[in-house]
């Protein structure tokens, strides 16, 4: 084995003839392929980087289009759930009108009994508190009651069990309250029943007669010469 000698660099082989600058073209050439190798590693890098950045850019509008169809959802169920809502406080107070209607209803023989009664004179004492109280607390619930004389036969809200003909009306008129009506806001539990006038027949024709046999003479008639 040969001992190698401290102090010295081995030095490559240098052809014969070859100059130095020769000698350095390897080391060279080893440098270019060097920063050749390190070129194509950067160009990767940053390639890597903008598919990173491209994917990240779907993601988040993938993102996007979830969050605006969760909301879309969410706002479709809040208009729905408020719908609900609404309908079931509506049916809530529909049921309830149902039952009071029902209720007074029931009452109104006894309202009918303690108007006669009042009448006739006869609600005194202790009975008159208890029909007051009675009537105060079905008026609480919204009992109306309805029927006057001399206003004009509707229909709709009255029934007319007698009829009859009068000359001082000149249309059909409720000329006696048989029965008051009662409502409920503007629900109708029972009509009032009602007697009824309607205008006279020929009343209007003769009025109109008597009304130009009153008249007096026109002008053409006066200037106009005695016949002799």
């Amino acid at each position: 084995m040969s001992e190698e000698t401290p102090g010295f660099e081995e030095k490559p082989e240098v052809p014969a003839g070859a100059t130095p600058d020769d000698a350095a073209e390897p080391k060279k050439a080893a440098d270019s392929s060097e920063e050749e190798a390190a070129a194509p590693a950067g160009d990767s890098a940053a390639a890597q980087d903008t598919g990173r950045e491209a994917a990240l850019l779907a993601q988040l509008d993938q993102t996007r289009t979830a969050l605006g169809e969760r909301t879309a959802d969410l706002q479709r169920l809040q208009a729905e759930y408020q719908n609900y809502r609404r309908r079931v406080e509506r049916d809530r107070i529909a049921v309830q009108e149902v039952a009071v209607a029902k209720l007074l209803t029931e009452l109104l023989p006894t309202l009918d009994d303690i108007g006669r009664a009042r009448d006739h004179g006869e609600l005194v004492g202790g009975f008159k508190s208890v029909a007051e109280s009675l009537e105060t607390a079905a008026a609480k619930m919204g009992l109306q009651q309805f029927g006057k004389e001399g206003e004009p036969f509707d229909p709709t809200i009255h029934e007319a069990l007698m009829h009859s003909y009068a000359p001082d009306v000149t249309e059909d008129t409720c000329v006696a309250i048989l029965q008051p009506g009662y409502r409920i806001g503007e629900r109708t539990i029972r009509p009032a029943r009602v007697a009824v006038a309607e205008p006279q027949p020929g009343a209007a024709p003769a009025a109109k007669s008597e009304s130009s046999e009153g008249e007096a003479p026109s002008d053409k008639d006066t200037d106009a010469p005695e016949k002799g």
